[in-house]
């Protein structure tokens, strides 16, 4: 490393690894946090390049030296008194800056290190990226995000040189100048320092961004990893549409384990890579066919990537933002910038507003959500920066990417909604940070959103964003989880799309007590389990190519179903663990089935298919026997290989003690053993028999969960599709009370649990009361209907104490 000037001058370099998170205003936020990790976490693992970074001494001495302070405070003046336009301020500044020379001894300074860099890579003129790291950024309350630039593929003393002037100057961008002053930053108590790092090779490889909780909903539980081949710019900048990946951390801690709990293939239609030729030092090409249809990480270096995200987070002691980079030569993996996540660690986790649409339309166009809002407003188009004056305020931002210059605009937005970018992208980041809802990855939104149109923008129908046609009415509503009771009675969530799951995990929930796998079927898989068993027998030619093209890149089509039903339970049960979640056991009927890709050639035609071949009577059929043998491998990849072990198996329509052993029998086969690795099996109560012979049943299961809608029409004799007889389907019906008073006392005559699930107690508050009389042991409804029916069923459980002189449970 270069001597100081004198003895007792502060240094103009700082190796990365002499600094550390007490060094932010030597270094700023991002030099400093890449010294802490080189310093305290290499020794854990984590791989962060090693490089050197100017200081907030040469920087000023670079601002001072050439009398630039005095030329920078007069263009600010004049901005401040409305006599000159931020676009017109910033370009002036950035030139002052540019056309300086920086002073002899800090380019002294700079290029010895540089030297010293170079020689410990083993190399003339290694190449570095160099980066820009202000004194106030990355700070737990401003994320900075892309104000300042980066600058790649870096190589020889007099680009470095260059490089860090250009870093200078990106302190005055337009948007850096508009931040500072909405976050009451002082522009010239600002300083900047040039973080000159060891490239990684990633051109040849992937990289992308990474975060150590759920950016959409605050879920501390997962990490989330977003990735492209080549450089990292493009999923930063949102050009791409990433592959996304996300983690269960508590599984995380498991030898063995393989907690991904969502794999994601994104487009990826280009890549930034070094260029070959000519001045530029990236250049953008095109992905290969096969690059779009891969992962750009394996199964095992996105757990060790997650593990990596644990680890920072730990030694940080709050969640993180990080970019990563994977290198093309060696395979490394390396963690090359972290920041505190702000937007997300800084809601309040005792409330949560809910947007619930009031209508029913299909989607214009689908994209991920950013944030959980819903607006409408009109569509505004904005192809450039330089249409950015004709935005009107208020409106839908519509375009393809948005760039860190835009954010002025983005304020002023209601919504955006952009065709390409992932989770995060800086669309995303600044949406966030805003609390402007958007809808990012559209693909084909600027095509088919016309100027001027009027639209609905949801981002609350789970982690998939979607615009409507038109203004749809939509409502919203405040819980506050600090003033809901406590009770005895367990009181459960029922959740069936994975991509809404952390939607609720604030939730003083005690589990799931229904999920539903035919949701996940339908909505993520698509294609009849016998289609993909069998996928020879399926006639028709067009359903064969849909069938082809979905499970392309699995090692088979059996395996496209056994994941995609593994991560989307998995996604589930992460929610709300370690409590438990109950996953019935798919439920369609014959014609739903037929229904699926593929499916018609395996159903048979049924009058009464509400009566007919469903639920058990499926699993040991052979017309089935073989899909079910998939959703047993699912469900055993959830709980052993992904790390969900609070997943409990649930066998709906059971008509018999003995269909009920041939259920049990066909799933030990295929690994769900009752009892081996906890795993509890528990059965729907739906039908007379059930409740009948429930001593019979109890020695079966581990729990039974009353369905109600099945029972009450069955004990009533009524189709609950028919409108003709919708006035008497009653789950209060004195029949249909007796049936669940007879289920519940059996129960625990026999000493296992009982709950229900339906939404029969938040309609009728006098039903809530009767089940709780009764000692059902859980209810469990739809999440929006969660915080009125516990407060229901926390007065009826103090009303029945105060009967029977006993306190009731504590709030």
């Amino acid at each position: 490393m270069p001597t100081r000037p004198e003895a007792t001058s502060p240094p103009y370099v700082l190796r990365l690894g002499e600094t550390g998170l007490g060094d932010v205003g030597r270094v700023g936020g991002k030099n400093a946090s890449l010294g802490e990790m080189i310093r305290s976490l290499s020794s854990e693992g984590v791989k962060v390049p090693d490089g050197f970074a100017t200081t907030a001494t040469a920087y000023r001495r670079f601002i001072a030296e050439t009398g630039l302070d005095a030329g920078i405070g007069r263009h600010l003046d004049r901005l401040a008194n409305g006599e000159a336009a931020l676009a017109d301020t910033g370009s002036a500044i950035r030139r002052l800056i540019l056309d300086a020379e920086i002073p002899g001894d800090v380019a002294a300074a700079i290029t010895a290190a540089y030297q010293d860099l170079s020689r410990a890579s083993g190399q003339t003129d290694v190449e570095v990226a160099v980066r820009s790291s202000a004194t106030a950024e990355d700070l737990p309350d401003a994320s900075f995000a892309g104000q300042q630039e980066t600058f790649l593929n870096v190589r020889g003393e007099r680009a470095v040189l260059a490089a860090c002037r250009r870093c200078f100057a990106s302190l005055f961008t337009d948007r850096a100048i508009s931040y500072r002053e909405a976050k009451g930053f002082g522009h010239l108590d600002v300083a900047l320092s040039a973080g000159v790092q060891r490239m990684v090779r990633s051109d040849l490889a992937s990289s992308g961004v990474m975060f150590s909780i759920d950016p959409e909903t605050g879920f501390p539980g997962v990490v989330v990893i977003d990735g492209a081949w080549g450089l990292g710019e493009t999923v930063v900048q949102g050009s791409v549409i990433p592959d996304k990946m996300m983690v269960f951390k508590p599984a995380l801690e498991s030898a063995g384990r393989v907690p991904i709990i969502e794999k994601t293939l994104g487009s990826k239609e280009k890549k930034l890579v070094y260029a070959t030729g000519g001045s530029g030092r990236t250049q953008t090409m095109p992905t290969t066919a096969r690059e779009r249809q891969s992962f750009v990480l394996t199964d095992a270096e996105t757990v060790e990537l997650a593990r990596a995200a644990l680890v920072i987070e730990r030694h940080y002691g709050r969640p993180m933002d990080m970019e990563w980079a994977k290198d093309g030569m060696t395979g490394d993996l390396w963690i090359v910038q972290a920041r505190p996540e702000t937007v997300q660690s800084a809601t309040a986790a005792t409330s949560m507003k809910v947007y619930r649409l009031k209508e029913k339309k299909t989607a214009l166009l689908t994209g991920a959500a950013i944030g959980q809002a819903i607006t409408t407003g009109a569509v505004c188009h904005i192809r450039s920066a330089a249409e950015i004056g004709r935005f009107r305020p208020g409106s839908i931002l519509v375009t393809e990417i948005t760039d860190p210059d835009w954010g002025p605009i983005m304020r002023q937005a209601s919504g955006i909604i952009t065709d390409l970018g992932g989770t995060t992208s800086h669309a995303a980041i600044v949406s966030r940070e805003l609390g402007v809802p958007a809808v990012v990855g559209t693909r084909i939104g600027t095509d088919v959103l016309k100027d001027g149109a009027t639209v609905t923008l949801s981002c609350a129908e789970g982690d998939e964003g979607r615009i409507y046609d038109g203004a749809l009415r939509f409502e919203t509503s405040e819980v506050d989880f600090a003033t809901l009771p406590a009770t005895r009675t367990a009181m459960m969530v029922n959740l069936a799309s994975p991509a809404a799951a952390f939607r609720w995990w604030r939730l003083p929930a005690r589990g799931v007590g229904l999920a539903r796998m035919e949701f996940i079927v339908n909505n993520a898989i698509k294609v009849h389990p016998m289609a993909l068993v069998h996928p020879e027998k399926v006639d028709d030619r067009d359903a064969r190519r849909q069938i082809e093209a979905l499970t392309k890149g699995y090692a088979s089509p059996a395996d496209y179903f056994v994941e995609r039903l593994a991560r989307g339970v998995a996604r589930i049960a992460a929610a709300y663990h370690p409590h438990p979640v109950i996953v019935r056991l798919s439920d369609f009927k014959t014609n739903e089935y037929a229904n699926l890709l593929g499916g018609a050639g395996f159903e048979p035609k049924e009058e009464n298919p509400m009566l007919g071949f469903r639920g058990a009577s499926r699993y040991y059929n052979p017309r089935y026997r073989e899909g079910f043998a998939l959703e047993c491998r699912a469900l055993k990849m959830a709980r052993e290989d992904i790390g969900l072990d609070n997943i409990v198996v649930m066998v709906p329509f059971c008509r018999t003690p003995a269909e009920a052993d041939r259920v049990l029998a066909v799933m030990a086969e295929n690994g769900l053993r009752r009892g081996e690795h906890g795993l509890e099996v528990y059965m729907m109560c739906e039908i007379p028999a059930n409740v009948i012979l429930a001593e019979e049943f109890a020695t079966r299961f581990d729990g039974f969960s009353i369905g109600s809608n099945d029972l009450t029409q069955l004990v009533l004799g009524i189709d609950r599709d028919s409108a003709e007889l919708s006035d008497l389907f009653d789950e209060r019906n004195e029949a249909v009370k007796w049936a669940i008073r007879e289920a519940i006392r059996k129960a625990h005559a026999a000493g296992i649990k009982v709950g229900i699930c339906g939404q029969a107690p938040s309609n009728y508050p006098e039903f809530a009361a009767f089940l709780v009389g009764e000692g059902i042991d859980s209810i469990s409804l739809t999440p929006d209907s969660f915080a009125a029916t516990i407060r229901r069923v926390a007065e009826v459980e103090q009303q029945l104490a105060a009967e029977r002189g006993r306190p009731a449970a504590k709030t």
